[in-house]
């Protein structure tokens, strides 16, 4: 879960990152308040999850509380990169000297923490790390030692910071770590880190990527999801405990276990190609248990999206046998039905495994007039999609 900027500094100054004040407003007019609450003079930053904000026009300098009002009616309602700005954050401004890079982030590649850093901060630091890629500082983290006095001095070290603010910017990697570890985050940035005139070391802007997956334990999280940005499809599916992620496709997609759902998907989208340029609608994995309840959570779910003109159910039956889920299909069905939902796409249903052969009798004994049963991927998949071809 990527967080706004505002958030991210409320995180900062939570666990104790030298931050400016601010606020988050949404209406032009609230930003007279809070700029008097600033001194007057403000910084007004559009809250979106995308960079490239201060060239598109996303953030501007208000010289007192009546220009605020004016530069946040100018940049509340923008497009920046796709994304409309709905809110702004109010900063007090800095007397800015030089403007650094910090952050830490999952190394998926090496299977370990990663801290980068660069005196070359205030850009983009993809740039940095194509034009000038020796200025970028890489130095791996070990996830049990963590960021000690010592390591937080070699990333300064190889960052080649100013011996000066040495100090700081040990206890700001520090504290920016106890961020990144107490928050279960898999990036934190500061882009820039500023030296301000009077020689101070303080985050300017923050980015912060969370790790949904430690939802469990961390209760308040929740609070920071926006929700109104949410594809109403994955809020629903994620209320009803499935994993469901939404796809520009025509073909529903239900299968039991992450890598069968992946490779379904692709032999969906091989398949479609002979129909017109089908592709998979979704991901949806039921996990091990396809009870009729889980089965009509799934199709309940990918039935409600427009865009979908077929499904595709593909189960590979191991603890959770191919009966069950036979079972599980026809009583789904007759639920949605007993809800009054349409149920009028057509299922096409592959079985093998572990009781494969009881579970396509028990779906051809049901002769359900929407479910098709073919006993090959390829051959479900190439029928799924010439049903949702024809239904265009």
């Amino acid at each position: 879960m990527d967080l706004f900027e505002y958030q991210a500094r409320d995180l900062f100054a939570k666990h104790g990152v030298p931050v400016l004040a601010g606020e988050v407003i949404d209406t032009p007019e609230a930003a007279r308040a809070v700029a008097e609450r600033l001194g007057g003079r403000a910084v007004v930053k559009a809250q979106v999850k995308t960079g490239g904000r201060g060239k598109a026009g996303g953030v501007k300098l208000a010289a007192d509380p009546e220009d605020a009002v004016a530069k946040a009616g100018q940049i509340l309602g923008m497009d920046i990169k796709g994304h409309t700005v709905h809110k702004v954050m109010l900063a007090e401004t800095a007397d800015i000297a030089e403007e650094y890079y910090v952050s830490f982030l999952l190394d998926r590649t090496n299977r370990t923490f990663l801290a980068m850093a660069s005196v070359e901060g205030g850009v983009e630091i993809e740039e940095v790390a194509v034009s000038n890629p020796e200025a970028l500082a890489k130095v791996p983290v070990d996830a049990i030692d963590g960021v000690t006095d010592e390591k937080a001095r070699e990333i300064v070290a190889a960052a080649r910071f100013p011996a000066e603010l040495t100090d700081q910017v040990v206890e700001v990697l520090k504290t920016l770590w106890t961020v990144f570890v107490n928050e279960d985050a898999l990036l934190v940035e500061v882009n820039p880190l500023v030296k301000t005139g009077d020689g101070k070391v303080i985050a300017l802007d923050g980015k912060v990527s969370l790790d949904e997956n430690a939802a469990f334990r961390q209760p308040d999280h929740e609070a920071l999801e926006d929700k109104a940005a949410a594809d109403p499809l994955e809020a629903a599916a994620k209320a009803k405990n499935l994993n469901y992620v939404k796809l520009d496709g025509e073909v529903g997609i239900i299968g039991n276990g992450a890598g069968l759902v992946m490779s379904t998907l692709d032999v969906v989208a091989y398949a479609g190609e002979q129909h017109g340029g089908v592709k998979p609608a979704n991901f949806l994995d039921i996990g091990g248990g396809a009870s009729a309840q889980v089965m009509a959570n799934g199709l309940e779910i990918i039935l409600g999206d427009p865009a979908v003109k077929s499904v595709f159910v593909n189960v590979f039956g191991g603890i959770t046998a191919c009966d069950e889920v036979a079972n599980g299909i026809v009583q789904a069905l007759e639920l949605l039905k007993n809800k009054g939902e349409d149920v009028s796409k057509p299922l096409v249903v592959r079985l093998d495994g572990n009781n494969a052969e009881l579970g396509r009798k028990i779906l051809s004994d049901a002769d359900h007039p929407l479910v098709q049963r073919v006993d090959t991927m390829d051959g479900a998949a190439d029928k799924a999609a010439e049903l949702a071809a024809a239904a265009r």
